[in-house]
């Protein structure tokens, strides 16, 4: 789809690549960036390492129209993915007067100290994202957003902007549910995407009560080319014996 609108994510932070804490945003920005038009093209998981984050960032923000990161942006020694913002786009850092107000929604200022305020020292240039939940703001810088780590911050965060992305036509998808291994219909899906270049045709393989199966997901923006695609792995699983099911998606 050549006129597609892309974007990237980068999670960042030891704790997920440990296995200490397991990433719940990916999904949900997955997800709403679809309801936008937009593809999620690239997902990097990288350390709190500043040569990582930098590279990460400046790949990734000239691929694709949206870059979102997640994470490392806390008062503690290990939150640096402002610093490595700032020097991915080759700007200081500046204690944000808009920021500092906004953590003083939720803190007294007796207790507003240097590691709190590092939440309040951002690239200069950039544009708040609002934080209704603890006040602490993520930040736009070009085509870079920065969002919180924790889950219902996060989203809180993107529920903000997500009205102001520009995304594409919006992607829709179709489902067929078919009740065979995907051994024995790989050489005739392949056909089936070849004929179809225009869209995505994906199968992924399931087991539901002893019953191997396979779901065939076909993504694309036009539903006449979805529902003559999933017409012909119907007719595919016709041919072959096999039961299938189809579910029209989004």
């Amino acid at each position: 789809m050549s006129d597609e609108v892309t974007a990237a994510l980068i999670i960042i932070g030891n704790e997920v690549l440990s296995g200490r804490t397991q990433d719940a945003n990916l999904h949900y920005i997955a997800k709403a960036l679809v309801d936008c038009g937009i593809r999620l093209r690239e997902v990097r998981v990288v350390a709190d390492d500043e040569a990582a984050i930098i590279k990460a960032v400046n790949e990734l923000r000239a691929l694709h129209r949206y870059v979102f990161t997640t994470g490392g942006i806390g008062p503690t020694h290990d939150d640096i993915t402002n610093e490595c913002v700032a020097r991915a786009f080759g700007v200081p850092l500046r204690r944000d007067p808009r920021a500092v107000e906004r953590l003083l929604r939720q803190i007294k200022p007796e207790n507003l100290n240097e590691a709190r305020l590092r939440m309040a020292t951002l690239p200069e240039g950039c544009e708040l994202i609002d934080n209704p939940v603890s006040h602490a703001p993520g930040y736009i810088l070009g085509n870079v957003y920065v969002l919180a780590g924790v889950p219902r911050i996060m989203q809180a965060m993107f529920d903000g902007l997500k009205a102001g992305l520009i995304g594409g036509a919006r992607i829709l998808s179709l489902s067929v549910t078919l009740y065979g291994s995907e051994g024995l219909i790989a050489a005739q899906l392949a056909a089936i995407q070849a004929g179809h270049p225009e869209l995505e045709i994906g199968s992924y393989p399931f087991t539901r009560d002893g019953v191997y199966g396979t779901a065939i997901v076909i993504r694309g923006i036009d539903r006449a080319a979805l529902d003559t695609a999933g017409g012909e792995v119907r007719e595919m699983a016709r041919q072959l014996g096999i039961r299938a099911e189809s579910e029209n998606g989004a």
